[in-house]
């Protein structure tokens, strides 16, 4: 990945706007630890700037917190594991691991994406991770790795909506996978998070399309419609 590359993606973000725990994240230490790492060729140099990014930047690794920026960085990322140096490419999936592993602080634990708004983090970070899928099965072992991980942040969008007595039947598309069992789930409509208590999988989702239906008990219909979302409620409910 070339220095004017990295530059200009990194100059079209407002990384001080990014929020983040005051104290605890510097946004110039994340400009800087990435644009190190996308030209990065030694082994001092990816470990100078994966400290960096650990260090203030995109996540604090010694309590194991990811910070907005983690999301806002994932497309750099995902850009550096196409094409910097080895090193740095492994580098890279390494730090986008952490977004799935660590904890937000309480404040700062959603991020509005272009779809949906207020999103927990590791989930937006995990939607970009597959959003580059063919990139990262080329990445071999350790990219399929990194999209088996993505794999619990999952997502579902609901494209059309059936009552069946107290029940809402929603067909839609998949991203990730579905728990199995009942399992709790947030429910994002325009803006409002609906907790969902009880939801199981109708039908599994195809194979090649993702389309599938979810079984939401006890929702009221005037929460939900065609263009909503649901992600998991362990996701949500993670703080640092």
């Amino acid at each position: 990945m070339s220095d004017s590359a990295v530059g200009r993606a990194l100059d079209a973000v407002d990384w001080a706007a990014v929020p983040g725990p005051e104290g605890w994240y510097e946004p110039e230490r994340a400009v800087r630890g990435l644009r190190e790492l996308a030209a990065a060729t030694t082994l001092f140099q990816v470990t100078d700037a994966v400290g960096r990014l650990q260090s203030m930047a995109l996540y604090n690794g010694h309590s194991g917190a990811v910070f907005p920026a983690a999301v806002v960085a994932a497309p750099l990322l995902l850009d550096i594991v196409a094409h910097a140096h080895p090193r740095a490419k492994d580098a890279a999936i390494y730090l986008l691991e952490l977004g799935l592993r660590y904890a937000p602080h309480a404040g700062y634990t959603r991020i509005d994406t272009a779809e949906v708004a207020q999103v927990p983090l590791c989930c937006a970070i995990a939607e970009q991770i597959r959003a580059r899928r063919d990139l990262l099965i080329g990445h071999g072992t350790d990219g399929r790795l990194l999209l088996a991980e993505a794999d619990p942040h999952w997502r579902f969008r609901v494209d059309e909506l059936f009552v069946e007595a107290a029940d809402v039947v929603a067909f839609g598309t998949a991203d990730g996978v579905l728990p199995s069992g009942r399992f709790r789930a947030e429910l994002h409509v325009a803006g409002r998070i609906t907790a969902v208590a009880d939801a199981t999988v109708e039908h599994p989702p195809d194979e090649d399309t993702r389309e599938g239906f979810l079984r939401l008990t006890a929702v009221e219909l005037d929460r939900i419609r065609a263009g909503a979302a649901l992600y998991s409620a362990e996701c949500g409910a993670r703080v640092h």
